[in-house]
């Protein structure tokens, strides 16, 4: 992670306004004057607000994803409901039409004593067998017409509810991103507090860390040899590989930046799997798989929230998008606290890929 943090600082000073969110009071750091406090302390503390920042994007993300699914449902809700309409529509202009020819036609006699007084007894019973398959039609129109009022009564309802629920995730998705924004705020106005002798004893810290988890990480024996990609696995590395350099942004998906989720999920759709769009739904929704049969494709989650992922490259590192700040780069597997893997591909034991 070497230089990473003075370009945290750097972007800091540029984009005080440009990007989001906030931390817990509880959560907060300590209104301790920076100079005076250790670069264990600032770490701590500029790791958990990266930890915030990152849980509320990952919150943001996974509303952003429920409102796109509603309004696809509210659009099918209302064309649905047109169609009904339309239909219903016809429904009276039949029952208008039947109800015009019972007027116009109507008789007082009874069909038997219309039968009785025909000249041509055939032509009326041939003449009622006509009225009665009108009469039938009439029963069918009206069927039809009431049953075309009760579902476009009921699409009306469930287009109204699914319009409420829009509304309600418009402004849960809000009141998120401004979170992401306070967080962000926090993370910023640490750094710009920071001289530039503890940036760089903040980023020596931060790599020597990394450095340390990552061989407990070998020499605990939970990685085992690496085990060939799958086609659809390799595809998605492939895609991975091919946005290197490209800068982290809360909430992107490409093609020009991308949030962690974003990537992943992004590469994985690419190699032709789609994949849940957040963190913790990758985590809670895919096949899981220990590290120990570790394959590239595979992706690795971190953190007891499972707010943050990254794509196993094989060797012992990921590719990911790391934080706001950063670019997209190839990083050790254990750069933050592994939580697990899964497997977007996974398939039962004796099929094929």
């Amino acid at each position: 992670m070497s230089g990473r943090l003075l370009r945290l600082v750097c972007t800091a000073t540029v984009a005080a306004h440009a990007v989001l969110a906030a931390v817990p009071a509880a959560a907060a750091p300590k209104p301790v004057e920076p100079g005076r406090r250790s670069v264990a302390d600032l770490l701590t503390d500029l790791q958990r607000l990266y930890r915030g920042a990152e849980k509320a994007t990952e919150a943001y993300n996974a509303t952003e994803e429920h409102l796109r699914k509603q309004r696809a449902e509210a659009r099918r809700l209302d064309a649905a409901l047109l169609r009904a309409r339309l239909a219903l529509h016809d429904s009276r202009g039949a029952a208008g039409r039947l109800a015009r020819q019972q007027y116009q036609g109507r008789s007082d006699l009874s069909p038997y004593l219309r039968l009785l007084l025909a000249r041509d007894p055939q032509h009326a019973l041939d003449q009622g067998h006509v009225i009665g398959q009108l009469a039938r039609e009439r029963a069918t129109t009206v069927r039809e017409l009431a049953g075309s009022e009760k579902k476009a009564d009921e699409l009306a309802r469930k287009a109204r509810a699914a319009l409420d629920r829009q509304l309600a995730l418009t402004e849960r998705r809000k009141k998120e991103r401004d979170a992401v924004r306070r967080r962000l705020d926090d993370v910023e106005k640490l750094l710009a507090s920071l001289s530039a002798r503890q940036i760089a004893a903040l980023a020596d810290a931060e790599d020597k860390g990394t450095a340390t988890a990552q061989q407990k990480l070998v020499a605990s024996g939970a990685l085992g040899a690496d085990a060939a990609p799958s086609p659809r696995g390799d595809r998605a590395v492939r895609y991975a590989m091919r946005q290197l350099g490209k800068p982290y942004e809360w909430g992107a998906e490409g093609p020009k930046r991308y949030d962690c989720s974003g990537l992943t999920s992004k590469a994985w759709a690419h190699a032709g799997t789609p994949i849940p769009r957040t963190s913790q739904e990758q985590w809670a929704r895919l096949p899981r798989v220990p590290l120990k049969e570790l394959r590239p494709g595979d992706l690795v989650i971190y953190f007891p929230e499972a707010t943050h992922v990254a794509m196993y490259l094989g060797d012992g590192k990921v590719v990911h998008a790391p934080r706001t700040g950063e670019k997209i780069k190839v990083a050790p597997l254990a750069n933050n606290p592994i939580l697990g893997a899964v497997r977007p591909d996974r398939r039962p034991a004796g099929a094929r890929d």
